[in-house]
């Protein structure tokens, strides 16, 4: 004779909860940001900003909590070259990623992550991997906050990862900066001087343009800051 062990019921929705405590993680510990002159006045990467993008950061480098400016268009010239030799880590063995925030003349911000530094490469070979991602920010209100003199109160902020359509993730030259390809379309162009750019639709991220000035923009800041 086989024996069944009578199931209990499920308590109803009325029943009182029990007083087992819930576990809620600790909050994150705030980003602290460092590297900037006292004569910067031009910051482009603030704490808010700073926390939208660690929220899509590979876990790794959430825990991060201190980022370091190495490249400022203010603080170092408008210089491809300086920015290439301002990333290079001091040993082959620094495994640091890198976010990179271009403010255009509308005033929206906009950039990269990479999970190398950027360098020029002799030859057309593309490099970088599937943790890469471009993003776009935009204060919302910002035009009309303008006109007020006050300040505009909300980011809106997107991301935009790698799609795995094709490998075209991150080129640089000594004339150049890219990410992003396919179709004939860059999703993020910087040229030497770090004064223009360009920015479309590319396979690689499944990206919208990120600048609101259209595809051409003008750059008006830069700034390359290292994780952890």
């Amino acid at each position: 004779m086989s024996f069944f062990k009578r199931k209990s019921k499920s308590p109803s929705p009325s029943a009182q909860p029990s007083n087992i405590d819930t576990y809620v993680p600790p909050p994150p510990i705030p980003i602290e940001l460092d590297g900037y002159s006292q004569t910067t006045k031009n910051r482009l990467m603030s704490t808010e900003l700073a926390e939208d993008i660690r929220n899509i950061l590979p876990m790794r480098y959430q825990v991060r909590t201190n980022w370091h400016l190495v490249y400022s268009l203010e603080q170092h010239g408008a210089s491809l070259h300086t920015l290439y030799r301002m990333m290079k880590p001091l040993t082959r063995y620094d495994k640091n990623g890198y976010i990179l925030v271009i403010r255009d003349l509308k005033n929206s911000q906009f950039g990269c992550f990479v999970n190398e530094y950027l360098h020029p490469t002799d030859l057309r070979r593309f490099y970088g991997n599937g943790e890469c991602f471009l993003w776009k920010s935009k204060r919302q209100g910002d035009d009309v906050a303008e006109e007020m003199g006050g300040e505009a109160n909300h980011i809106q902020f997107k991301a935009f990862p790698y799609t795995g359509l094709n490998d075209f993730i991150i080129y640089c030259t000594s004339e150049f900066l890219s990410l992003g390809g396919g179709d004939g379309h860059y999703g993020l162009w910087c040229d030497a001087d770090l004064m223009t750019g360009v920015s479309d639709q590319s396979l690689t991220f499944g990206n919208e343009p990120l600048s609101e000035e259209g595809t051409k923009f003008n750059i008006i800041g830069l700034e390359v800051w290292r994780v952890g």
